[in-house]
């Protein structure tokens, strides 16, 4: 990572902090090193950015944001901070204009040793549903990488600091909150994978209050 990419991580992470004061709540699973593939509910576009943030610095380097290259590639400035900066598996989301398959993309990443951090609801949720059905990418990387550690997170708060539309941050404190990892077991459909990791991510979330 050049300098330049470093200062800037670091003023990412520091404004992170002092926006969303985010904690890491490692439940289940402890910040060691260790391959593993974080999947997480999707609500906004700084996502990535809190679950990056919170963990060790040993870790974070090594972990790559899955994220759609309609996006990081549209100016220098996200192009910068998608590829140089996170080191993103940018990926082409209309399968009218991908080249490369989005798992093979995602497992050379894995085999070059790096984790992964992706949202299989695939966009994201600005609707009532605590989840969006998952999309089947999830399942394809974890048969093609099964011995490979999946791990959901829960992200908290982080739709009411930078809701859909808004141009300034509401600082408010977030909470990233790791669960038990979990693997494909042997014999597992897809239906059966995409219904557990539903399940183990929204156990992760905190009770709602009516």
């Amino acid at each position: 990572m050049s300098l330049s990419a470093r200062i800037t991580a670091a003023l990412i992470v520091g404004f992170a902090h002092v926006v969303t004061a985010v904690r890491g709540v490692w439940d289940g699973i402890a910040p060691i090193p260790g391959q593993r593939i974080y999947f997480a509910n999707h609500n906004s576009h700084g996502d990535f950015v809190l679950v990056w943030t919170v963990l060790p610095r040993a870790l974070r380097f090594r972990a790559r944001p899955v994220a759609g290259a309609d996006y990081w590639l549209t100016s220098k400035l996200k192009s910068f901070i998608g590829k140089d900066v996170f080191n993103a598996v940018l990926i082409d989301r209309n399968s009218n204009t991908r080249t490369s398959d989005p798992v093979t993309q995602m497992s050379a990443a894995l085999k070059e040793g790096d984790s992964l951090i992706l949202f299989p609801e695939g966009t994201r949720n600005t609707g009532q549903a605590r989840l969006l059905p998952f999309k089947s990418g999830l399942f394809h990387l974890a048969t093609a990488n099964p011995e490979i550690d999946i791990v959901p997170v829960w992200i908290e708060n982080l739709n009411r600091v930078m809701p859909k539309g808004a141009l300034v941050p509401i600082p408010l404190i977030c909470t990233v909150t790791f669960g038990a990892p979990m693997r494909l077991a042997m014999g597992e459909g897809k239906a059966d994978f995409l219904a557990r990791a539903e399940s183990a991510l929204n156990a992760l979330a905190p009770e709602r209050k009516i």
